[in-house]
């Protein structure tokens, strides 16, 4: 049996609803929902063990580390070398300076002649500057100060050389020369010398510091890189416009790789692991372009230096020192560019073709910067040497 309920049918023009009365006597229908079943969740399963959370927490840290620190030995990237061929020179006074350092004569035996006021002028000349198999010299001190105990490697090498002295186009011929040391520092960067330091007789340079890619600042060409196995150039592009390669020897092993680049043969993989890293197997000049060079070189650049340190002892100077004390030896008129260590200004550029910052500096033990910044002062000061890049 079906019951109706009474409906009432009002007017809908005044906006009352229709079946009113339907709606409020109707009984609701009850609506049944299916339900969920949520599983049980073991808490441990969200979160990680113990040494995995250790593990994970280390792999982060190193990560961060890594992020801030990498970057900063990183060489620049290739954009930010080519969008700094369009700036202006850094200095134009350093560069004018430089233009008419050059566009005056040669001054034969200037640099000797303005180091003679020093008290340490003594001890800056008359040095030999390769080893030469007629002088027969005792080596009273180990490597790098002399080569005693390293008499075997260095007969293997001499024996290796066709020329193991001065080469012709550096030998005393009554002509003037002028020496340019370009130093691997930042306040070369910039400096638009390129072609200032092409026009220079004799260009010496330090280690694997590059050429190609740099020449608006660095030039082009090289006449002397001074190097030791660790530092050595791995490109064949370095040494496309190199004269000569000379080795300092820091240790025995060095003259053997120096027999074994010269010779081409191979150092075993023993030898190679004395090494502090890895070096090159081959360079890409004749036999005639190696040189040793004269470790009494220095040790009297030591010897000078020692007057300048805080500490006594021994010193090792940087390769920058050794060349400065090697162009006196050479030339009539010496002049540097990229010297200069400011150790006030941590995030200053430390080398022109990297991004590495001088801070960096503070960690080395090795050599006293300090005091060879003191003793480079001095040069200039006196007139014997000329700063192109204006940093000391």
């Amino acid at each position: 049996m079906v019951t109706l309920n009474h409906l009432t049918v009002e007017d809908a023009d005044d906006g009352s609803p229709l079946l009113h009365e339907a709606a409020e006597d109707a009984t609701p229908t009850p609506v049944f929902h299916r339900q969920r079943v949520i599983p049980k969740i073991d808490s441990r399963e969200c979160f990680l063990s113990r040494r995995e959370n250790l593990a994970f927490s280390l792999l982060l840290l190193i990560g961060c580390y890594s992020a801030i620190l990498i970057p900063a030995y990183l060489p620049l990237d290739k954009v930010a070398t080519l969008s700094d061929d369009n700036q202006h020179p850094k200095d134009l006074v350093l560069l004018n300076r430089s233009a008419s350092l050059l566009s005056g004569p040669c001054q034969p035996r200037w640099s000797l002649n303005h180091l003679k006021p020093l008290s340490c002028s003594a001890g800056l000349v008359d040095i030999p500057v390769f080893v030469q198999q007629d002088r027969h010299v005792p080596w009273d001190l180990s490597p790098p100060l002399g080569l005693r105990g390293s008499e075997e490697h260095l007969a293997l090498a001499l024996a290796s050389l066709p020329q193991p002295g001065l080469p012709p186009s550096l030998r005393t011929d009554g002509s003037c020369r002028r020496c340019v040391v370009v130093g691997n520092g930042g306040v070369l960067h910039g400096s638009h010398l390129g072609s200032h330091i092409d026009q220079y007789d004799i260009i010496i340079r330090l280690n694997n510091a590059p050429v190609p890619g740099f020449e608006r600042d660095a030039g082009s060409r090289t006449t002397i890189r001074l190097i030791y196995p660790e530092g050595a150039p791995h490109s064949e592009i370095e040494y496309e416009k190199t004269t000569m390669v000379a080795l300092v020897v820091f240790k025995s092993l060095d003259l053997a790789w120096l027999t074994s680049v010269i010779t081409k043969q191979p150092l075993s993989f023993w030898s190679k692991m004395w090494f502090w890293r890895e070096v090159v197997d081959d360079i890409p000049l004749r036999p005639e372009s190696f040189r040793i060079l004269h470790p009494e070189i220095i040790h009297k650049t030591g010897q000078v230096l020692q007057k300048y340190a805080l500490k006594q002892g021994n010193m090792v100077p940087t390769l920058g020192a050794i060349a400065v004390v090697m162009a006196l030896q050479l030339c009539d008129q010496v002049s540097l560019a990229g010297f200069g260590y400011d150790m006030r200004h941590p995030e200053a550029r430390l080398h022109y073709y990297e991004s590495m910052r001088m801070g960096t500096m503070k960690a080395q033990v090795v050599h006293d910067v300090s005091a060879e910044k003191l003793f480079l002062r001095d040069l200039v000061a006196a007139g014997a040497v000329t700063d192109l890049t204006g940093a000391l």
